[in-house]
This record gives C-alpha cells, structure tokens and sequence, in this order.
C-alpha cells in the first residue's frame, strides 16, 4: 500500500473531489431530514427508509475518498460505480416530465471528471505497483 506522499496529483484531487460528493450526499441526508420534521413528506416511513440509505450512501463514498487517498484499489473501484450511477442519474434528470438540463449539468459534469481522474489514478498506480501476476 503506497504511503500518502508517494500518490500522484491526479489521485489526491481524485480523492479530495469524491469527499466533496460524500459531503454532498450527507448534505442531502440532512435536507431529506429537515423535509421529515417540517412535515414535507407523504409517508414517514419512505422518508425514514431514503434518509437511512442516504446516509449509507454518504459513508460508502467517503469510504472510497478515503481508500482512494491511501491508494487502494478497492476505493478507486467503488468510486468509478459511483461516477456510472451519477451520469445514469444525470440522464434521467434530463429526459421525462420534470426533465431539467440544469440539474444533469451540475449532475454529469463532476462526474465525467471524477471518473477521468480516476481512471488516470489507476493507470498511475499499475505504473507504481509491479505487475503481481504470476508467470
């Protein structure tokens, strides 16, 4: 496992940008929170179940911000999932009834470059790593 000073810039903005989106998400949490107490939802249940996953969701992605900034693999893994699931986000936010191009813009961008900055973090840590495969 490489230390934190033997990580390339690519990979610590990699890291520092996915923490961003753990807070964004565990921002959202709290807004889901404020919609329960105000009395802004129809079913407290389904209001209490979304704030439960929501939360998960904000510590899985800070999971993969903090895996990413020590240089595991299984961070940049789980990240490069998350960055599929905010573009396939963004292009239902895009497309039908309440469709908004704002929204998949603030959605997809930080995606796509998340995702570019990730990939670029894996090919610097197969350049960091020798080849483990047996021959």
């Amino acid at each position: 496992m490489p230390t934190t000073s033997a990580l390339t810039p690519v990979e610590r903005i990699a890291g520092v940008l996915i923490a961003l989106e753990a807070l964004g998400v565990a921002a959202l949490a709290g807004w889901q929170i404020v919609a329960l107490t105000v009395g802004d939802t129809v079913s407290v249940a389904s209001a209490l179940a979304l704030i439960v996953l929501t939360v998960v969701a904000a510590v899985a992605v800070g999971s993969f911000a903090v895996a990413v900034l020590r240089g595991q693999s299984w961070g940049r893994s789980g990240a490069i999932v998350v960055q599929l699931l905010l573009l396939a986000v963004a292009l239902g936010a895009v497309s039908g009834t309440y469709a908004d191009g704002g929204v998949a813009l603030a959605l997809a961008v930080p995606a796509v470059a998340v995702l570019v900055l990730l990939v670029l973090s894996v090919r610097a840590a197969a350049r960091r790593e020798p080849d483990a495969r047996p021959h």
